[in-house]
């Protein structure tokens, strides 16, 4: 009789769920019950919400308006779930010429990757554009995404095109789940977290995402909102 002397080789769960069926249907399950949950869940909070927000809408568009005569709004291009790019609207807190003077003062950025600026005492941040951006006010737009089903409440902040142009493989992975209003960086320091930090947080969510850690990123929101860290 003979013994092999070589230990059969681990099988790995990915390859392993792979061939078995069962496993394939009980993941698919796993993830679309909760995909399910979380729109239900964001029509049901945001709804109410934006009637209650109806007369603040109106006093932060009229102040955006008195400063300076610009329009209220400012709308770019994001990138979404599978890569597909939305209109992605903010209260409007920079210059109507930001774009351009942009070009001018991109030596200056603070996280230094290229793949996002960041730049605190932003000279093209207005006064009123100041307060909204330290209690980011100037995201409450962004509900209606959740209200489309483009964007939900917790989830990766959504990339601007010319972002994901640069981004890697594994950068890439940001983009398999619906982007969010909050995320799991938002609320551990914002844009004082370095692009490549944020990426790793963001797949670090995605693989450990649940109904629990959206609830407890929703409630870390709002002393994040009211202290104004990372805010800038």
């Amino acid at each position: 009789m003979t013994f092999s002397t070589h230990a059969a080789a681990p099988q790995s769960p990915v390859r392993t769920a792979v061939h078995q069926p069962g496993l394939r249907l009980s993941w698919w399950w796993k993830t679309q019950r909760m995909v399910a949950i979380k729109r239900a869940f964001d029509l049901l909070a945001v709804g109410p919400a934006m009637l209650l927000l109806t007369p603040f809408f109106l006093l932060v568009a009229l102040a955006i308006k008195l400063e300076d005569g610009g329009p209220v709004l400012y709308w770019q291009k994001r990138v979404g779930l599978n890569g597909r790019v939305f209109a992605f609207p903010k209260f409007r807190s920079m210059r109507t010429d930001s774009d351009a003077l942009r070009k001018e003062i991109e030596h200056l950025n603070q996280h230094g990757d290229s793949l996002t600026f960041k730049m605190k005492n932003d000279p093209r941040i207005t006064r009123v554009g100041k307060l909204l951006r330290r209690t980011s006010m100037d995201e409450l737009p962004q509900l209606f995404c959740v209200l489309n089903g483009d964007m939900t409440l917790v989830g990766p902040r959504p990339p601007m095109v010319s972002e994901v142009e640069k981004y890697s493989l594994a950068d890439r992975r940001r983009l398999s789940v619906t982007p969010g209003l909050t995320c799991i960086w938002q609320v551990s320091g914002r844009s004082n977290i370095p692009f490549p930090k944020q990426a790793a947080m963001d797949v670090d969510y995605i693989r450990e995402r649940s109904i629990g850690l959206d609830l407890r990123l929703l409630f870390a929101t709002v002393p994040a909102v009211v202290f104004g860290r990372g805010a800038y």
